[in-house]
């Protein structure tokens, strides 16, 4: 029982604490185990957990919305405080800061270019605007906040693309896969056999896009740009 830490979780006022494994807990937090009860120590809900002070069913299931242990222990990891090392506080913050980095990448453009940013570039701006990622809280939930911070240091916004893409008749069966993976909105099969088709996606993905299919179709594939 020495890596037993104790997770904690606030809501209303209220107090829900759990017994974990440092450990497994870190890796629950980072998707290396899937199961949360193998991160649990002990199959209780405490409002002290030191003082052995269990919290009572009623107001466990007023704020989860449920008595499983599986899925309470699952919020109090993702959403509560969980002790962990500093090794694995800085390990978690910059697998978070990958993840928002790419969050921004994938669906963002410079407005006054419509070209997408790359991820080196967000990297820097959020080093310049001093970011302090959140380990405990979702990359998804952070996005918004890092935005307003480096939209002073680098011109950007979120946005799609729509393209109407044509492919001639030799590519088209290999690329159907790709354009389906981009978005496919609407497909017309020509009577020469190629492939007409219109495509919407997050605008951060255009280069890597268009690098794909003019790589599938050696070139030959016709690119309209609609909307971005």
């Amino acid at each position: 029982m020495s890596k037993t830490v104790v997770a904690k979780y606030s809501h209303m006022g209220e107090e829900f604490e759990i017994f974990v494994d440092s450990d497994l807990a870190y890796d629950y937090i980072t998707g290396k185990i899937k199961d949360p009860m193998k991160v649990l120590q002990a199959e209780e809900v405490f409002k002290d957990a030191n003082k052995g002070e269990r919290q009572s069913q009623d107001k466990v299931k007023k704020i989860f919305n449920t008595i499983d242990i599986s899925q309470i222990a699952d919020i109090i990891l993702k959403k509560g405080q969980v002790p962990i090392t500093t090794e694995q506080r800085n390990k978690l913050i910059e697998e978070k800061r990958k993840q928002i980095i790419n969050i921004i990448a994938t669906n963002s453009i410079d407005p006054r270019t419509k070209a997408p940013h790359t991820p080196q570039r967000i990297e820097n701006a959020m080093t310049e605007a001093k970011i302090n990622v959140d380990p405990f809280k979702g990359a998804n939930e952070q996005v918004e906040g890092v935005l307003d911070k480096i939209n002073t240091k680098l011109p950007i916004k979120f946005a799609t693309v729509k393209l109407e893409i044509q492919i001639p008749a030799a590519y088209a069966n290999r690329c159907f896969g790709t354009l389906k993976h981009y978005g496919m909105k609407s497909e017309e099969w020509l009577s020469n056999g190629s492939l007409k088709a219109k495509l919407e996606f997050p605008a951060g993905l255009r280069d890597e896009a268009f690098d794909k299919l003019n790589s599938l179709t050696k070139g030959e594939v016709e690119i309209k740009i609609e909307e971005a």
